[in-house]
């Protein structure tokens, strides 16, 4: 069935088609219509919505179900995320499952509610304390918030850690038709682990659900265990776009909203005989380094990264490339949204500088 959705609404129709039962949250613009929709749908479906009152305890709420079995998440925006960071740590620490949706806005501070990524950082480097990593995701569309929810929560279980799903001002808002994929039975896998107040082992032991190691090697034995996973991760879950790079000489390098107006200038500039091609992080960590080898873009001479941020995802990029090939940078922040216009001077500038 195709419809017309916002995309906070994808986010929590998909969230509820992918096995989420459970939500809390609280509102802030511009993610509001996530709670919202929510709030009615839920119950349709034997579910829980519930408003807290704030952030803070609203990612103690996701921690709780979490720790109960449940697929659960919460939603919020700039602020907020920074509320649930102490939370997201906590969950983390404890090896509980569940996605967090962060519209994001502009800021630092309050700043404003136009559209940014410039929670970039917090995200991918772990925004709270301590030695730790969520999953990233950075859908592009309407129509892959709704695949990309649905990996959040296998991943998010498959692993036993939160994963946080970036959107941003733009895409939250947006309307676009997205073809409804059928509803379908979700078995989640069996969570032993859980603290569900019934006994059901032979050795009837207890379930602890715990982030505290008073023992510093007790607390890095934990820790290095953490590091195991984190590698396999890096190793196994990286997801990526190619789009025009066997053979550009300039790759521009994008995630999310972003994007699309950077895969415009790509075809704009093709059109001038320019050889321009597009790499799309889907995981913002794991980063997607391997895009950036040689192999994948065998004959690379700049790459530009375009954000809408004063330069974040950069700095990764120019990790991956390890001094290979020129890194540059454009972007605008505090809610300013780069305009074709000025990627597409940009790309020219650099075509000037390769003939």
């Amino acid at each position: 069935m195709k419809v017309l959705m916002k995309g906070n609404e994808a986010f929590a129709e998909a969230a509820v088609r992918a096995g989420c039962r459970y939500f809390f949250g609280y509102p802030i613009t511009p993610q509001s219509e996530v709670p919202h929709y929510l709030a009615q749908r839920l119950p349709e479906v034997g579910g829980v919505f519930l408003q807290a009152e704030s952030e803070v305890a609203a990612i103690n709420m996701v921690y709780g179900a979490a720790a109960a079995g449940a697929r659960v998440m919460t939603s919020s925006s700039g602020p907020g995320i920074s509320l649930m960071q102490e939370g997201i740590s906590y969950l983390a620490g404890a090896e509980l499952p569940a996605v967090i949706v962060n519209i994001m806005r502009g800021g630092p501070g309050l700043g404003n509610i136009a559209p940014t990524q410039a929670d970039y950082f917090q995200a991918v480097k772990g925004g709270g304390h301590g030695d730790y990593r969520v999953i990233v995701l950075a859908p592009a569309n309407v129509a892959e918030i709704f695949t990309l929810m649905e990996k959040a929560f296998d991943l998010a279980d498959k692993y036993r850690m939160p994963v946080m799903v970036l959107g941003d001002g733009i895409l939250g808002q947006v309307m676009e038709p997205v073809e409804l994929p059928p509803l379908k039975e979700i078995n989640p896998p069996p969570k032993p682990w859980a603290a569900t107040g019934k006994i059901e082992r032979d050795d009837k032991t207890r379930r602890i659900i715990n982030s505290l190691y008073i023992v510093p090697e007790e607390n890095e034995k934990h820790l290095e265990q953490q590091f195991a996973k984190y590698r396999q991760i890096e190793e196994s879950e990286p997801l990526h776009e190619n789009f025009l790079v066997e053979d550009a000489q300039i790759i521009l390098v994008s995630f999310g909203t972003m994007a699309r107006i950077a895969k415009s200038v790509v075809l704009k500039v093709r059109e001038r005989g320019i050889k321009a091609g597009l790499i799309r992080p889907i995981t913002l960590w794991p980063f997607p380094r391997k895009a950036f080898t040689a192999a994948n873009i065998p004959v690379a001479k700049k790459i530009l990264t375009v954000e809408m941020s004063g330069g974040q995802m950069v700095e990764d990029v120019r990790l991956a490339v390890n001094g290979r090939i020129d890194v540059e940078f454009f972007g605008r922040t505090g809610g300013m949204v780069p305009e074709s216009k000025e990627v597409l001077e940009k790309v020219l500038a650099l075509a000037r500088e390769v003939e």
